[in-house]
């Protein structure tokens, strides 16, 4: 069996695999043309523009909502603590016009299908309360794991750092310089701020407030000891960076072994939904009068309430923590 292979045809793949390889090779050599210390973190890339650490420490403060002295400034601090946690960096300005957005969007769709003034209200002041919560709580998560992924490295910088003699500042300063956001931004803010007088305990303390890490005040409370008492502070963290792992490696173990129930989850969820839709797509008179009975919808909110309450179980059999 013979192919016939138009040679025009190679000719042009092979330009096109040429040109693709050239703006590739350009790609490159202009990424690799920028200087990879601006590359590492957010801190890093504004003290390429701008040399005082102050004005650096005060822009990302205020990056992160808070004050230019690093207090929260909303009066609700549930609220405030989970921005500040989700490291969004989005300003007041351009928050409140995407709300505004947001929320005049929701009210125009639910309008314009339902013709309900109250219905669409409901609608937008849900999508400008409820959506951002939901965008901010999977973003802090997200962050959280990301912390967590980095936080065991750092602490083996640190511990490298004072076994070749430096000081606990300076050893938070190494972090900062050579590890990538989220961990490297937040310890050059604690480096700033023992740089403009703050104690160490304290500037550490802030960062757990702005991280929310659960392995952070195993952290501060090691240094916070060692300072007052003394004592070989490279030996504690180093036994601390291997707790830290193994808590990580046992919970990626778990996670693998609650797999099944949770595809068994998933589908369950799955489908009763897929099987409704498919009906109708198959035979949409199927359900007849039923669309029309009054207790059509007690049906359906007692089956959601139902799977519901299915999903919190399954949740709770699969869900462990170390």
């Amino acid at each position: 069996m013979t192919f016939d292979i138009d040679p025009l045809l190679v000719f042009y793949g092979s330009a096109g695999v040429a040109v693709a390889l050239l703006a590739e090779a350009v790609y490159l050599l202009l990424r690799n043309a920028k200087s990879y210390r601006s590359g590492v973190n957010r801190r890093l890339q504004l003290s390429d523009r701008e040399p005082s650490r102050e004005k650096v420490l005060v822009q990302l403060r205020r990056e992160r909502g808070l004050s230019s002295q690093g207090e929260e400034w909303l009066p609700l601090a549930v609220f405030n603590r989970l921005i500040l946690q989700s490291g969004v960096t989005v300003s007041l300005w351009r928050a409140l016009f995407s709300l505004s957005a947001l929320g005049i969007t929701a009210f125009g769709a639910v309008f314009a299908w339902r013709g309900d003034v109250a219905l669409a209200g409901a609608a937008a002041a849900a999508s400008v309360t409820l959506l951002p919560v939901a965008g901010l709580m999977y973003l802090r998560a997200r962050r959280l794991k990301a912390f967590g992924a980095q936080f065991p490295e750092a602490i083996d910088i640190i511990v490298r750092s004072l076994r070749a003699g430096h000081p606990t500042p300076v050893a938070i300063a190494m972090v900062a310089r050579e590890m990538p956001d989220p961990i490297g931004s937040e310890f050059g803010m604690v480096a700033d701020e023992i740089t403009y007088g703050s104690e160490l305990e304290t500037a550490l303390r802030g960062m757990m407030a702005r991280v929310g890490h659960e392995d952070l005040p195993l952290f501060v409370t090691s240094i916070a000891i060692q300072a007052s008492t003394g004592g070989n502070l490279s030996q504690i963290l180093d036994n601390l960076a291997k707790v830290i792992r193994e808590r990580f490696k046992m919970r990626r173990k778990i996670r693998g072994l609650a797999a099944e129930g949770r595809a068994s989850a998933l589908i369950l969820n799955i489908t009763p939904l897929a099987v409704f839709l498919l009906i109708n797509a198959i035979s949409p008179d199927f359900y007849g009068e039923a669309w029309k009975h009054p207790m059509t919808k007690y049906a359906f909110a007692g089956a959601i309430g139902w799977m519901a309450i299915g999903n919190l179980i399954m949740r709770r059999m699969i869900n462990f923590r170390i």
